[in-house]
């Protein structure tokens, strides 16, 4: 069955409170000669800054504008994750600091969002301990949001809304975006899988597909202001389109984005293994659009600790799958995430996640150590190991990639590879910074007026997370 969409009628409602309080931001500029300040700061994944995208451009839409600077802000959002506790634990410390903001500025509106606060225990938690903070809003309700914020700038204490629900699909809801040459493309919201460890169908509810024709459509838009590189975003793109009441998958719609004139590339994440289909293998071979670069989450080696984390394949189904696609693509970029230190895991358990490792020879992973997560089924295991022998094999498990990184990046070495500039390099501000059809970071000399634009770069020196390079030339 197909997801729900907010009617024209519902959000008339949001819209409607968009323009109360562009009268109120009006008002403001004049009595203050400047206009309403906002500041929003994102913690987690892509969903989050896309979602803040959103949040983005309603804001603008009610007339603020927006600072770097937090203590220049007038309204400040925090956009939260919940997937790991240090996550959480930064939000808190923010929230402290804070409270001491708003002691010297008394109309200063505190903001959450996010998947941390959709979690009932957490918001409870907020309200009874930062009792500064004016609204908090779930995931389920960011369509609603300025008809929360307004309540908020007029009614005294917290506004909440974290009603638990399945989702629905708001598509009309304004973003602005951090850059044109670039753009994240929700095709998905939720997610099915309940793998052990994780809390995220819980505070995003299941999987809702967005409707082909209105992916195509936002495309063809953001193309024809100037976007040349399209990201596509779901909890598990592979599984795209099976509650849609349509014949048309995850392989499709790149396929049919591949055949957009002004696309120059096609990335996406994530994808879950098990839905990893030859079609998709196919079409990634297939589109001179779509990077060559896959994320593929293996999260351990062990077949044990796969089956506890409910992932629904083996290793050994894994790795073929990893075969199949080398084969088909050679040279495509492969990352993964790994968990160090699942309740489970043994020292045997890990030396396989290493095993994985040495033989996939990834070109990079995002590990992580173990986070319970209240209301998840792994939440009630006993841990094996220490939490010592944890965060050695976690020590372990880096200095074995780090090595693979190395080497795969040395493998670039004298290469020409095209490059889309992104800006000023955050490593090195007398250079300009752009990725490879591979993901790779690039570093090179360059003005900025390349922003944006794709450039010939020969690499002339590999580093363990970035490669140097060199303009040769523009696109051919």
């Amino acid at each position: 069955m197909a997801a729900t969409e907010i009617t024209k009628e519902q959000w008339a409602v949001s819209e409607s409170y968009i323009a109360k309080i562009k009268e109120d931001n009006a008002l403001f500029a004049i009595q203050n000669g400047r206009a309403r300040l906002a500041h929003t700061e994102t913690y987690g994944c892509q969903q989050n800054v896309n979602d803040t995208e959103r949040i983005r451009g309603m804001l603008s839409k009610a007339g603020f504008e927006f600072t770097e600077n937090a203590e220049e802000a007038d309204l400040i959002i925090y956009n939260t994750c919940a997937v790991r506790e240090n996550a959480e634990q930064k939000v808190f410390g923010r929230l402290g600091i804070l409270k001491h903001m708003k002691e010297s500025k008394k109309d200063l509106m505190i903001a959450m969002c996010g998947c941390m606060v959709q979690q009932e225990h957490i918001t409870e938690k907020i309200k009874r301990v930062y009792g500064h903070v004016d609204l908090i809003f779930g995931t389920h309700a960011l369509w609603r949001m300025p008809e929360l914020l307004y309540r908020a700038m007029h009614e005294k204490g917290v506004v909440v809304d974290i009603t638990p629900s399945d989702g629905a699909i708001a598509e009309d809801v304004p973003i602005l975006r951090d850059k044109e040459q670039k753009a994240w493309v929700s095709i998905q919201y939720g997610c099915n899988n309940f793998c052990s460890y994780c809390i995220v169908p819980y505070v995003r509810g299941r999987e809702r597909s967005r409707k082909p024709d209105v992916i195509l459509n936002e495309v063809r838009n953001l193309v024809a202001n100037g976007t040349t590189e399209i990201s596509f975003l779901g909890q598990n793109v592979n599984s795209y389109g099976k509650d849609l009441d349509c014949d048309v998958d995850f392989s499709d719609i790149l396929r049919m984005t591949n055949e957009i004139e002004g696309v120059k590339r096609i990335r996406f994440m994530t994808s879950h293994p098990k839905d990893l289909s030859d079609k998709l293998i196919y079409t990634i071979r297939d589109c001179d659009k779509v990077c060559k670069q896959l994320h593929l989450p293996v999260q351990a080696g062990s077949n044990k600790i796969l089956k506890e984390m409910n992932r629904c394949y083996t290793k050994e189904e894994y790795l073929a799958k990893i075969d199949k696609i080398k084969k088909e693509i050679p040279g495509i970029a492969l990352t993964t995430d790994i968990i160090v230190g699942f309740p489970t895991e043994t020292n045997e358990d890990f030396k396989e996640t290493l095993d994985i490792l040495r033989y996939v020879r990834f070109d990079s992973i995002f590990s992580f150590i173990y986070s319970r997560r209240e209301g998840t089924p792994a939440a009630k295991l006993d841990f094996v190991l220490s939490e010592e022998e944890i965060h050695k094999n976690f020590n372990e498990l880096l200095e074995v990639q780090n090595q693979i990184c190395k080497e795969k990046n040395l493998e670039y070495e004298g290469r020409e590879e095209l490059v889309l500039v992104d800006g000023e390099s955050k490593t090195n501000k007398d250079c300009m910074q752009g990725r490879t059809d591979s993901g790779k970071i690039v570093n090179f000399k360059g003005s900025h007026d390349l922003t944006g634009k794709y450039v010939m770069v020969k690499i002339t020196k590999a580093k363990q997370w970035s490669l140097d390079g060199e303009i040769i030339g523009g696109e051919n």
